[in-house]
């Protein structure tokens, strides 16, 4: 897929568990690891925004579009 996710990124950078960020947004670890993994098909701006607003940081700072080409490699 030519989206990626980079909440690890942002995690590390905040110094913050997935556990942690889960309860903070309010899903669960489970669907957290869904989306963190690049396995979900869509997020929803709620989710998107409530990441956002507990990382302190941009949807840009969270997803990227690579070429499938790249993104292959």
């Amino acid at each position: 897929m030519p989206i990626t996710v980079d909440i690890d990124v942002m995690l590390a950078r905040r110094k913050m568990s997935v556990g942690e960020l889960a309860e903070r947004v309010g899903i669960t670890p489970a669907n957290l690891a869904v989306l963190k993994n690049g396995r979900a098909k869509a997020v929803r701006f709620t989710t998107l925004a409530a990441l956002c607003e507990v990382l302190d940081c941009q949807p840009g700072d969270l997803l990227r579009w690579q070429p499938e080409d790249a993104a292959s490699e």
